[in-house]
């Protein structure tokens, strides 16, 4: 398929999936309250060290320094003998490095959690019941068990890359590109199977489902995810319209008002559009779902987005 092809699929594929939204408007809420949650609950497993006395005041700078110093975020200078200061920052490091870890990991489970409740409504939606979110929220709790392990076992994979990346330099970096992208290719179905799979609660096993959904469907031969990205050409084109113009507008009128509020409303519109364009991607990753388990073609979508959905090696 030639480049105007794929921009034709992929914005009737973003049209497509707006039809289904439309019609669903309740699966734009899940997003925005799940990322208020997450934001909720970290502040409150950050709360303790925010709020530890340091005897200065909570909105000085001192305040915050010495936060991030109990982190081991600063040297810390020897009291004493030269090992007894060296103990000192070993100890205030790991207890950064810990910190950092459970914050890693809970941070992981919260959107692992989430996406399994907003998957299982957009399967929903899919075969055409309604959007619910307490719904979404309960069945996520059924699968407390598989999140836990398969959060664990992501982090642990993103630790092993991020490692590889930091001790072997540009060696590690072309690795943990490769590693990165067979990564995300294997997992593109894990949340999905983690809803449909509920006698699954292994991560390795939610793993190879994933991956075997996507082989047997779309065969081994398959590079990348094409989804909705051509759809978003047009918006970043007129983004250099808007700006260009609002660049040569402040030219011709000698003011900065009117530059200022257009670039306001189209960044505030870009926004708007990437949330917008998230959700649709989301959406159509559980069409692809649908159409590669159960061989359904759901409406409103064609065979002919759901077999598009992967660019192949050239024979």
């Amino acid at each position: 398929m030639n480049e105007s092809g794929k921009f034709q699929l992929s914005w009737r594929l973003f049209q497509t999936t707006l039809s289904v939204i439309r019609r669903q408007p309740k699966l734009l809420a899940f997003p925005a309250v799940s990322s208020l949650c997450v934001l909720f609950i970290l502040a409150f497993f950050l709360g303790g060290f925010a709020l530890q006395s340091t005897g200065y005041a909570l909105n000085s700078a001192e305040h915050w320094k010495a936060v991030a110093h109990s982190l081991g975020s600063f040297d810390v200078g020897a009291a004493g003998s030269p090992d007894s200061g060296a103990r000192r920052q070993s100890d205030f490091n790991g207890i950064g490095a810990v910190v950092m870890a459970v914050l890693y990991l809970v941070s992981m489970f919260l959107a692992t959690f989430f996406n399994v409740a907003f998957y299982h409504e957009i399967l929903a939606a899919l075969r055409g019941e309604s959007v619910s979110l307490g719904r979404g929220f309960q069945f996520a709790v059924t699968r407390l068990k598989a999140i836990l392990f398969w959060t664990l076992f992501a982090g642990l994979v993103g630790l092993i890359i991020k490692e590889i990346s930091e001790r072997l330099g540009w060696v590690g970096s072309l690795i943990t590109r490769f590693l990165g992208l067979a990564w995300s290719v294997a997992t593109v179905f894990a949340i999905p199977a983690l809803v449909c799979e509920r006698e699954v609660s292994n991560p390795l096993e939610i793993l190879k489902r994933s991956a075997s959904t996507l082989r047997q469907t779309w065969g081994e031969s398959l590079i990348g995810y094409v989804g909705l990205n051509f759809a978003s050409l047009l918006v970043a084109l007129t983004s250099i319209g808007v700006v260009g113009g609002a660049v040569a507008a402040m030219a011709m009128l000698e003011t900065y008002v009117v530059p200022i509020v257009v670039i306001t409303l189209w960044v505030l519109f870009l926004i708007a559009y990437s949330y917008v364009m998230s959700v649709a991607g989301q959406v159509y990753k559980g069409a692809l779902y649908l159409y590669a388990t159960e061989r359904v073609v759901v409406q409103p979508f064609s065979q002919e987005m759901l077999e598009r959905a992967w660019r192949y090696k050239k024979s």
